[in-house]
């Protein structure tokens, strides 16, 4: 299957990028999530690579989150049937558990806004590196929830009652706050994030990739990242549909309003 949304790049040392490319904002597309499966396939067994960077070849955007007019076709087709709904959050979950999974450190390289599924992505990586724009999960802002890993991963690193602040304000951080956080590992110029991703990346190829695949699994264990925590998000997920308010978030955010959630 060629790719139509990514380009992958093999630099040196080992390091391969997957640069996202899904014009005209980057925004979550099943066939996007089926290329990010196949590119973790493959790099994954592609004993040449050692380290991952996921990039965007969008100047503005790292990754933009879930198509919402899809989405809003989707809670149509699927009213009044929360597993269909929830299974499309799982989806999401699995996709972006490739990379988390993976036995090679993966680094995002955050060029512009990582924002709802875009920040959920950059969760799954070791390291995020980010050069300007915005970060956060934004979904509540809509009347949803994070429903790609989100609520657990960013629970683990920055605790849970900061975690309930940035979910339930639809917090955007830019990067000094997010590095503050210990939400992003390091910030740089935006005309310098690939030149420090590309040193970063090179810097962990020259040592023990295969110790350090084996230790990423452990610490994912030790993170506690269980697979009903999963469940319970698209769960939750799913059941925002029945309370109405995804419907009024997203219709105004087309109108470029204020959404005027049920009181």
């Amino acid at each position: 299957m060629p790719y139509e949304t990514l380009r992958i790049e093999r630099r040196n040392k080992g390091v391969a990028w997957v640069m996202i490319h899904n014009p005209p904002a980057n925004a979550i597309s099943e066939r996007l999530m089926e290329e990010l499966e196949k590119a973790a396939d493959e790099l994954e067994a592609d004993r040449g690579v050692r380290v991952v960077v996921i990039a965007s070849a969008h100047p503005k955007t790292f990754l933009a989150g879930a198509d919402l007019k899809d989405m809003i076709q989707r809670g149509t087709q699927f009213a009044g049937n929360e597993a269909g709904i929830a299974e499309q959050s799982a989806r999401m979950q699995r996709c972006f558990d490739r990379f988390a999974t993976m036995p090679k450190p993966v680094i995002a390289a955050i060029n512009g806004y990582a924002l709802g599924g875009g920040c959920e992505l950059a969760l799954a990586c070791d390291f995020r590196i980010m050069g300007g724009g915005k970060i956060g999960l934004t979904e509540v802002s809509l009347g949803l929830i994070p429903g790609a890993g989100g609520t657990q991963r960013l629970t683990r690193l920055v605790g849970r009652a900061k975690a309930t602040e940035l979910i339930f304000l639809a917090r955007r951080l830019d990067p000094q706050e997010a590095l503050e956080l210990g939400l992003v590992h390091r910030v740089t110029p935006p005309e310098r994030l690939e030149e420090e991703a590309s040193a970063f990346a090179e810097q962990l190829s020259e040592g023990a990739v295969r110790a350090m695949g084996l230790a990423k699994r452990a610490i994912y264990a030790a993170e506690g990242l269980p697979e009903d925590g999963f469940g319970i998000e698209a769960a939750s997920f799913a059941a925002t549909f029945k309370t109405g308010e995804p419907a009024i978030g997203l219709a105004a955010f087309f109108q470029k309003k204020q959404p005027q959630f049920l009181r």
